[in-house]
């Protein structure tokens, strides 16, 4: 048993640990809760138990566990990924700690639903179908018109996501994803489709303590047609409060945060700007993944992670400062690059020149050399991530498009296949 204050970190895999770190730095210790008895594939590299004084395994029974980790008398319990939201909401409303309640975390981690309780609140979101069968789609899509996202009810990242043309691409969509295994390892439990909004997508991070929401910060997703894939994302890059746009998705997300029933901890909001207004991709009541937390601190001098140990460990601080400006106004971005290629990779040639820029501040390797590199059709296919930061943001803009331009086929040393 330990002395310190106890915070639950239900799945607290990929940029949770950052947050555990952060809540240790707070002087409080972390007990991971896994929600489920096998960790899903894409976690599995993130297994390192040593910043966690246990791990309790779910494994269905939500009073039993609530038992368990009872024993540590947690301060406060929160989702550290996706697929642990709905355990954190049971958790806390069994614990009796701050917390989101039950009651709309089916809406918080279900596309649909999601979609439709923020309509219910008065506000304005896209048009969607959930999907029963493929001729429903055909005909709903030929009376749309125009063209349609069609992707899992519940997943992460990209995973299933089609951008479809025509009713016969939806149905196709639909068929490929319909009862395959998603991210999660789970079989797809339904399918959505969208209207496909035009405009300027971005993203709006924020934590929350008793209602009061705070963005912590804001950035512009950067999109690109790659290797067949329509509008994968290949960089984001901040948002100042300063641009005419960021008081209306401030404004949009508290709403959204409000119908959906946040008023404790971290979420992660994906909000495109049309032409008519602001409306919801989607939410995740959970922290941003990535390493956003690092170029966030950059920018504004503070970032998701650490509002969230403040709203937890020292809720007055958080509540007395949490419609306060930035305490700095930086410039930053991330580039995510699109390998062309597949092959065992030699070298990133040009890699030097990424990191001679004025605005470098560091990459995230996720193939080295003597590795398979894959050709990049989605989020974990991704070779590098590409990190810039600097006071001025021409700089920062200039930046981004270098690597933008340096990122192709010259950018990979693959070894040529030799056939004897």
């Amino acid at each position: 048993m330990t002395g310190r204050h106890v915070v639950a970190v239900v799945d607290g895999f990929a940029s949770a640990a950052r947050l555990v770190k952060a809540f240790g730095a707070a002087g409080h210790d972390c007990v991971r809760v896994q929600s489920t008895v096998d960790i899903p594939a894409h976690y599995r590299s993130d297994l390192d138990l040593g910043p966690y004084v246990d791990n309790l395994v779910h494994t269905g029974d939500v009073a039993a566990t609530a038992t368990l980790l009872a024993e540590y008398r947690p301060t406060a319990v929160i989702a550290g990924a996706e697929q642990g939201v709905e355990l954190a909401d049971a958790l806390c409303e069994a614990t009796g700690l701050p917390g989101n309640g039950t009651a709309l975390s089916h809406a918080r981690r279900t596309k649909d639903v999601q979609t439709r309780t923020v309509a219910a609140a008065g506000l304005p979101t896209a048009r969607q179908l959930t999907v029963e069968n493929a001729a429903q789609l055909q005909a709903w899509h030929a009376r749309l018109g125009g063209r349609v996202v069609v992707k899992p009810v519940r997943s992460a990242r990209n995973d299933g996501v089609s951008v479809c043309d025509s009713p016969a691409e939806s149905v196709a969509a639909y068929e490929r994803v319909s009862g395959a295994v998603n991210a999660f390892d789970l079989r797809n439990e339904g399918v959505v489709a969208q209207e496909y909004l035009s405009g300027t997508e971005f993203v709006v991070n924020t934590v929350s303590r008793d209602g009061r929401h705070r963005v912590t910060d804001t950035w512009r997703y950067q999109k690109i047609n790659v290797n067949g894939v329509r509008d994968r994302i290949n960089g984001i890059l901040s948002l100042p409060p300063s641009d005419p746009r960021w008081s209306r998705l401030r404004e949009y997300a508290f709403s959204v945060l409000d119908a959906l029933g946040i008023a404790h901890g971290p979420a992660h909001l994906e909000i495109i700007m049309t032409s008519d207004g602001p409306r919801l991709v989607e939410l995740g009541a959970r922290l941003c993944g990535a390493d956003v937390a690092r170029y966030a601190v950059l920018v504004t001098g503070e970032s998701q992670i650490d509002r969230t140990v403040q709203a937890y460990t020292d809720p007055d601080a958080f509540l007395a400062d949490a419609d306060s400006p930035y305490r700095r106004d930086g410039h930053a971005a991330m580039a995510f690059l699109a390998s062309p290629m597949e092959g065992r990779l030699v070298s990133y040639p040009l890699l030097g020149e990424v990191e001679r820029l004025d605005s470098y501040q560091g990459m995230a390797l996720r193939v080295t050399p003597g590795q398979q590199l894959c050709r990049t059709v989605d989020d974990s296919s991704e070779p590098l991530v590409i990190g810039l930061a600097h006071a001025d943001a021409a700089t920062v803009e200039k930046d981004f498009q270098t690597v933008c331009y340096l990122d192709g086929y010259g950018f990979y040393e693959v070894e040529r296949e030799h056939h004897g």
